[in-house]
């Protein structure tokens, strides 16, 4: 089996890893009560890390095995395989918007990722790293200050389009971590041997913390956001941030001249058109449904002794009997005269 045949396989092996923890944690954050440290002690919790560890560890075996530009493509399998995965396995079927979101979020993906070029450098160099870490931290910063902004004005409003975006901000910030992430992984990789202690300590340290910022947004993302719209939101923000690093930083670009960026611009519109219809079918599905009103001749609920007694009246006025005796006896009886009066 030749190497690009391993890469693929690996490749596909990594997309149904990455869906099956996305659906693990979306099922998750729809079960459990928010909680700071309590996912920790879930089962489920750390079967959907060990997932999302095993397909980002076979995605940089695939990557050492292939081409940049036939890995990363097969990566968008993620979000085609989502979707069926998770209605085979029980869970709510995909609406007709989600699919078209999702079909314009894959194909403006992998038109970008099949535009990038390899060119330019291998890894980051000190002045790189610096500048991507100080951006990545900063936008991550922000996008969680945003989230956090966002849940507590729509505490008040839970169908309100505050909430899709408290989801959208913590999955891009998901997305920013790991893409980052991946390039100093890669730099890691290429340094390895070659890099002073110093220095790689510092990278390794700061990559785990990616890693791990990126695992806990994308877990508090699926909260209010469903499955489709977060895992999209992280899948496209992750090469699209390791893309933009290799063109600032590493003096990559995309084929084809200037009309391969033109090309690569109307795909990154295609996606980000996907997006918004991914966005917009959540906001509907997260909109609680309309209380049904009481019907009039039910008694409110009330409170304590009171609740009881006016619950045990009710139901002594609708008792069958009852309902018999406003049938036959349409009003209350004469009282009977004791001494009646003879008749004349």
């Amino acid at each position: 089996m030749s190497a690009l045949t391993m890469a693929v396989l690996l490749s596909l092996v990594s997309a149904v890893s990455y869906a099956l923890a996305a659906i693990v944690q979306e099922r998750i954050a729809t079960t459990t009560a928010p909680s700071r440290w309590g996912l920790l002690r879930t089962g489920m919790w750390w079967t959907a890390a060990v997932l999302q560890g095993a397909g980002a560890l076979l995605h940089v075996v695939a990557l050492g095995l292939g081409p940049l530009t036939v890995v990363q493509p097969l990566g968008v399998l993620t979000l085609v395989l989502a979707a069926p995965m998770a209605a085979l396995l029980g869970r709510r079927p995909v609406t007709p918007s989600a699919w078209r979101g999702i079909i314009l979020v894959s194909a403006g993906l992998a038109g970008i990722l099949l535009l990038t070029g390899n060119r330019g450098a291998d890894s980051l160099d000190g002045t790189g790293q610096f500048a991507l870490a100080a951006c990545v931290l900063g936008s991550v910063a922000l996008l969680v200050g945003t989230a956090t902004a966002a849940r507590r004005m729509a505490h008040d409003r839970p169908g309100s389009r505050l909430v899709a975006l408290r989801s959208a901000s913590l999955a891009l910030a998901a997305g920013v971590a790991y893409g980052a992430a991946s390039v100093f992984v890669k730099t890691l990789a290429d340094s390895w041997t070659s890099a002073p202690l110093a220095a790689t300590v510092p990278l390794a340290v700061l990559t785990v913390v990616l890693a791990t910022t990126g695992l806990a947004s994308s877990q508090a993302s699926y909260r209010d956001g469903g499955l489709a719209t977060p895992l999209a939101t992280a899948t496209v923000a992750n090469p699209v941030v390791a893309a933009a690093a290799g063109i600032l930083l590493l003096d990559e670009g995309f084929r084809y001249g200037a009309t391969g960026t033109v090309l690569a611009l109307g795909a990154g519109a295609l996606a980000a058109w996907g997006l918004v219809v991914l966005t917009s079918d959540s906001a509907r599905q997260a909109r609680p449904e309309e209380t049904p009103q009481a019907r009039p001749h039910e008694p409110r609920r009330r409170s304590g002794g009171a609740g009881r007694a006016a619950g045990a009246e009710f139901a002594a006025q609708h008792t069958p009997e009852a309902a018999v005796r406003v049938a036959v006896v349409p009003g209350p009886r004469a009282p009977a005269n004791r001494h009646p009066v003879p008749a004349p």
